[in-house]
């Protein structure tokens, strides 16, 4: 609790009400590797869970990707009495800031949205935090959500630990899945909502850049929940 409230004066001192402190440097994107299992998941639209840090960077980078229908952001890994902001960030609850995302597979399969997310979203050599974000709740974790989705995932963590491209081994852990909780309704969309906020402008409006960058063929303006 000590440290929550800490870290809730030094969000006020600066004009934040999220996710994060001040930050002295931006996260820099990395070519991660074209996925050697091409997932098939088949027809029809299906879900899948990212935790990576803040939510809200999270849910505006695959809110930008073409063929992802929803992007909600919330909690994953702990019980539904603990599933709040105010809780979770206080500490040992299990919970992971998470963004469960809606996708057509024939637009953006799940190996290509993995290696988005390892592109321009999350670090997966950083334990328990990300970027200016520290704590078990930031961690990076993949959910899968089908037995084709794990294959795929547990793959691409062995194929991206040899590639040679990040110098500090990979800890990002894949996760079984359990009931994911919905954030609180200002959590919702909060990049779009909030272009200007500090902590938006420093960190997560970049990664939405480079998404824009790197993967241009996948990347859209505006997030259209029917994809139209």
């Amino acid at each position: 609790m000590k440290r929550a409230l800490t870290i809730a004066i030094a969000a006020a001192s600066i004009g934040l009400t999220g996710c994060a402190q001040p930050a002295l440097a931006l996260e820099e994107p990395v070519n991660a590797p074209a996925p050697k299992r091409i997932a098939k998941e088949g027809a029809g639209l299906k879900t899948a869970i990212f935790a990576g840090g803040c939510f809200w960077g999270v849910e505006g980078v695959f809110s930008h990707v073409k063929g992802v229908k929803s992007a909600v952001s919330g909690f994953h890994g702990g019980s539904a009495g603990t599933a709040s902001y105010n809780r979770i960030i206080a500490g040992g609850t299990n919970h992971a800031e998470a963004v469960k995302i809606t996708y057509d597979p024939y637009v953006v399969r799940y190996d290509e949205l993995l290696r988005i997310f390892f592109s321009v979203v999350a670090d997966p050599t950083l334990l328990n935090r990300q970027g200016p974000d520290v704590g078990s709740h930031y961690r990076s974790a993949l959910v899968p959500m089908n037995k084709e989705q794990e294959a795929v995932a547990r793959a691409y963590l062995k194929q991206m630990g040899s590639s040679g491209i990040w110098r500090r081994p990979i800890v990002t852990k894949v996760e079984q899945h359990r009931k994911f909780y919905a954030a609180e309704k200002y959590h919702q969309d909060f990049m779009a909502k909030n272009p200007r906020h500090g902590y938006i402008v420093r960190w997560d409006a970049p990664k939405v850049k480079a998404l824009k960058s790197m993967f241009a063929s996948d990347y859209r303006t505006k997030f259209l929940r029917d994809d139209s």
